[in-house]
């Protein structure tokens, strides 16, 4: 569980007092991963120095104190959610950490985090696939810890797949909350990058690409773009 980005997500809401954010940090994640006050403020104290995030003064970390994030907290926040945690060390806890972090950060579409980590371990099983089909046919230990290592990564899709599912079943946190959020430039760049991929493999007709793309260009919210790619893998 990482206190550090946690932290950045809570603040990433507006500016918060260290007991706040440890109430709802609690809050937040059900109690499962209790906070010592001492934790947080040793975190904000870490954050701070690492000019992630400031308080408008020089003071000691308080229960009075306030924080806020800074554009270069905003920016680490915003890689660590779309970075793959290092897997040998408990993946559901991270996921999990990155995933309820994502719900809590304006702007950020916790389906695309979960898609990217989706991406990354489907990749990594096709990498362990071939190996085991290419190096382990004779070795019976080999493939034995090749399985173990498929079972685990499959166990981590399908809680993914879990956290999909309850979000698209939970609004008030999910798809229809993030819908109403109007696009940038940038957002719209990123759909048309996407069905221009798909045209090119061959699931999009020159027709619907270019009627898709007019639409893209007008989108005002994420609904408008969620709906030109709901049907898109």
């Amino acid at each position: 569980m990482s206190v550090r980005h946690t932290l950045l997500a809570l603040l990433s809401e507006g500016p918060k007092y260290g007991r706040q954010l440890r109430e709802e940090f609690e809050a937040g994640t059900g109690e499962v991963w209790p906070l010592k006050a001492g934790q947080v403020y040793a975190a904000l104290r870490g954050l701070e120095r690492d000019g992630l995030v400031e308080s408008g003064d020089t003071g000691a970390a308080g229960p009075r104190k306030e924080f806020r994030i800074t554009d270069d907290g905003a920016a680490e926040l915003a890689a660590w959610l779309r970075t793959p945690p290092d897997l040998p060390s408990a993946p559901h806890d991270q996921m999990a950490a990155k995933v309820l972090a994502a719900l809590r950060v304006p702007g950020t579409d916790p389906y695309e985090v979960i898609q990217v980590h989706r991406h990354s371990l489907m990749e990594l099983m096709q990498r362990w696939t071939r190996i085991k089909r290419e190096q382990a046919d004779h070795d019976l230990g080999v493939r034995l810890r090749i399985d173990a290592e498929l079972f685990r990564l499959d166990s981590v899709i399908r809680w993914l797949d879990a956290a999909d599912g309850r979000l698209t079943h939970a609004p008030e946190t999910g798809r229809a909350a993030d819908d109403r959020i109007r696009v940038s430039d940038r957002d719209r760049e990123r759909a048309i990058a996407r069905l221009r991929g798909s045209f090119a493999e061959g699931r999009l007709t020159r027709e619907e690409l270019d009627e898709r793309i007019t639409a893209a260009l007008n989108a005002r919210n994420f609904g408008d773009l969620r709906r030109l790619t709901d049907d898109l893998p």
